[in-house]
């Protein structure tokens, strides 16, 4: 049924979404399909609105960092953008202080990883923007300012809106997603193996958006590291599935949002139970 063709009045939207600086999990809730109404509309129509909802949010995240200029939305407005598609991520803080980023660690819980946050440095490793790791408050204090003082130096006309205080995710399989959108064919999802391996191994395969369920499950049963997600040499069986959901909701992402150019999730650290997106970049335009 046509957007348009639902007239509805005003109501409180029930998804819980977050300001990015709070790096807060959004909270869904799921309407049972039953003939009850609430001011005017069926229960089964919530979840639809809830939807829409979640894509104007995130359509407005978009314009927000087009309206600025920025091809590339900072981190944790990629993080939020994942968010807002139902994509875990780690835990996050934008601090703009040293006390704040404290506070955001000491909530968190150590050990976190510190990660510049500016519109001017899109490889923040290059200037040694990230620091992994940090274990207690006196590594923190360490860390946060030797970490700004690199950043002024290497680059010392970006803009620093702050810096990123995130968990740091427990080891794991790393994984990379992308989606590209070609010229030609439109958006394309891609999936491989990730961390720092990605572009020296290239074992990545690519399909045109949008794709179903089994289509994902191809992406993933064709690559070398297939292997590795099924219990290889004894090590156990990793969350296939969730790697599915991944692919589709990229997908989804591809075909629904023509403003989005290009989105890298990498790593992606995959568990026995779930995915948790620990690097994201996404560029608009």
């Amino acid at each position: 049924m046509k957007q348009a063709s639902i007239q509805a009045p005003p109501m409180k939207r029930r998804t819980k979404l977050t300001a990015v600086n709070q790096g807060e999990r959004l909270s869904l809730h799921p309407y049972p399909f039953n003939n009850a109404c609430t001011q005017g509309i069926c229960e089964p129509w919530l979840g639809y609105l809830e939807v829409v909802a979640l894509s104007s949010d995130l359509e407005r995240l978009l314009d927000a960092a087009l309206s600025e200029g920025r091809a590339w939305l900072l981190e944790p407005e990629a993080k939020q953008a994942c968010r807002l598609m139902n994509i875990a991520t780690a835990r996050f803080k934008v601090a703009h202080s040293l006390d704040e980023a404290l506070t955001a660690a000491e909530e968190i819980g150590y050990p976190v990883v510190l990660k510049v946050v500016s519109p001017d440095i899109l490889h923040k490793s290059d200037v040694g923007g990230v620091v992994l790791d940090v274990k207690g408050p006196e590594a923190l204090k360490a860390s946060y300012n030797a970490l700004l003082s690199r950043v002024k130096e290497a680059k010392p006309e970006a803009k620093i809106v702050g810096v990123l205080v995130e968990e740091m995710l427990r080891p794991s399989l790393e994984v990379a997603f992308g989606l590209v959108r070609d010229p030609q064919f439109g958006p394309a999802v891609m999936f491989g193996l990730g961390g720092i391996y990605v572009e020296l191994y290239r074992d990545v395969t690519f399909r045109i958006a949008p794709i179903s369920v089994e289509e994902a499950q191809e992406m993933i049963r064709e690559v070398k590291v297939y292997r590795l997600l099924t219990g290889y040499r004894g090590m156990p069986k990793l969350d296939i599935e969730a790697l599915v959901d991944i692919a589709l909701k990229l997908s989804k992402l591809g075909v629904e949002h023509s403003k989005v150019r290009q989105v890298d999730l990498n790593p992606v650290m995959v568990y026995e139970k779930g995915a948790i997106v620990a690097d994201a970049r996404m560029q608009v335009g």
